[in-house]
């Protein structure tokens, strides 16, 4: 079975993320495309504390450190919300790793083969960037090749497709950094500054996929 992902658990108010130009209901539900985003307040830790995800034993409760939890509910079928932002999916998902083969043998044990890598540098230091496919939603786990450290890997941060940059840029104003060239060939990027809305999860918003 695919292993996909049904919902991140969120250390953060909802109110933090309407700010942020997302539809979050009562419930404290945001729903992204096929992700649902669950706020439980920052009285639990900060930033994404965990997942659900589809197609992983019943026994499973972490990923290398991250805490986990089998989901048997389907995809959604319904169109998911509109968000003011103008967010449409959720892109990627950066899981951040002390110890990079350690990571990626816990994603093998899930089944999960890497589509491809990338070296590059992170803060000055040799970093790589592995890319898993988790339905929709792409995983890039990112470390330092040949360093075995020491504690959990954890989810670092989020990137959402939007349908314009441009117009979510605007709507956030200083909100939002300069909007600039992605990595990905023929998409831009913007990273907003969370922290001044009061939200813990790294977040930034990308045009939509280029199509040949």
């Amino acid at each position: 079975m695919t292993v996909t992902i049904d919902a991140l658990v969120v250390a953060d108010q909802p109110e933090a993320w309407q700010a942020a130009g997302f539809a979050v209901g009562d419930d404290g539900r945001c729903r992204i495309g096929s992700v649902a985003v669950r706020l439980v307040g920052g009285e639990q830790g900060k930033g994404v504390i965990g997942w659900s995800l589809r197609g992983i034993p019943a026994d499973r409760t972490d990923v290398d450190g991250v805490p986990t939890t089998l989901s048997t509910a389907p995809p959604p079928s319904a169109e998911p919300p509109l968000h003011p932002n103008g967010t449409t999916h959720v892109d990627h998902v950066v899981l951040l790793s002390p110890d990079l083969d350690r990571t990626t043998t816990a994603l093998a044990d899930l089944g999960l083969e890497a589509r491809r890598e990338r070296d590059g540098e992170l803060w000055g230091a040799p970093m790589r960037q592995v890319f898993y496919r988790l339905g929709d939603v792409i995983l890039e786990l990112v470390g330092a090749p040949g360093v075995a450290g020491e504690g959990p890997a954890t989810l670092w941060g989020v990137t959402y497709a939007v349908a314009d940059i441009d117009a979510t840029a605007e709507l956030l104003g200083e909100r939002t950094s300069r909007v600039k060239d992605a990595v990905q060939p023929g998409r831009r990027i913007t990273t907003l500054r969370h922290r001044e809305l009061g939200m813990s999860v790294r977040t930034a918003f990308i045009s939509p996929h280029v199509r040949a």
